[in-house]
């Protein structure tokens, strides 16, 4: 057995997305010219990202009802069609440089769609995937999706699974493109769970999947939101909105 490869962990907390997409493409740097792997992990306020080539059709409401709640919607340079990203959904991005893991980008997502797998079976829950698409299921319900970018062999974006997650915004969407329910982690089990508990387990199956020895991690920076509001907060105001919206919405 090859010895394992050293990988950098950053617990980035609660992170707005762009200061996050910031972070991932200066990390990305530092991995090209010969930095460690490193994997960071985060929640993200309410927002929606779209690939490269994502359908502007597969928003249910117009684009600028969603945002004057509030939720922001912005078009990213990774695979795949639009998401959610919200608080209770654990967000890992795996920046790794390829040439450690045979360049080859389908055993790569195979790969990460087994981390999750293997997460989800830590916690009894079994998923799977399903022929001809991206991402890991519960039965019909999807409860992981990934989508990546890559830049001179080294990926970036990464795999986003649904924990205590929020799932009523997902019906402002056709998740992944797809006619699809989404699940979580909290719902499947029918009780709250424990993020801190989660990460421990997903970054030991990253390091199972991949041969990774972890280096001291960097604890995760509570300043790293955006602005001085407390996100917890905006994501209060924001379900504020949306269920006001859905009122006047069923009054007409």
């Amino acid at each position: 057995m090859n010895s394992p490869f050293l990988f950098q962990l950053q617990d980035l907390g609660l992170i707005d997305y762009q200061k996050g997409l910031n972070l991932q493409r200066k990390t990305v740097q530092e991995v090209i010219q010969g930095g460690n792997n490193t994997i960071l992990l985060c929640e993200h306020p309410p927002v929606f990202t779209l690939g490269r080539l994502a359908a502007e059709n597969n928003f249910f409401i117009p684009q600028q009802q969603i945002t004057e709640q509030g939720i922001q919607i912005v078009r990213i340079d990774r695979g795949g069609e639009v998401t959610l990203h919200s608080p209770g959904q654990l967000v890992t991005y795996p920046i790794f440089n390829l040439n450690h893991f045979g360049r080859d980008l389908k055993v790569f997502l195979h790969k990460l769609e087994q981390v999750a797998i293997d997460l989800l079976q830590d916690f009894d829950i079994v998923a799977h995937r399903i022929l001809g698409q991206r991402g890991v299921w519960v039965g019909k319900d999807k409860i992981a999706s990934i989508g990546i970018g890559v830049k001179k062999w080294v990926s970036f974006h990464g795999m986003a699974v649904n924990v205590n997650t929020d799932l009523d915004l997902f019906s402002l969407i056709r998740p992944c493109g797809l006619d699809v329910k989404m699940t979580s982690i909290s719902r499947i089990k029918n009780q709250l769970i424990d993020m801190d508990d989660v990460k421990k387990r997903m970054i030991k199956c990253f390091c199972d999947q991949f041969n990774l020895n972890e280096l001291p991690s960097i604890k995760k920076n509570s300043k790293l939101l955006s602005g001085d509001t407390d996100v917890g907060e905006q994501f209060r105001v924001v379900k504020e909105k949306l269920n006001k919206e859905e009122e006047r919405n069923v009054v007409r």
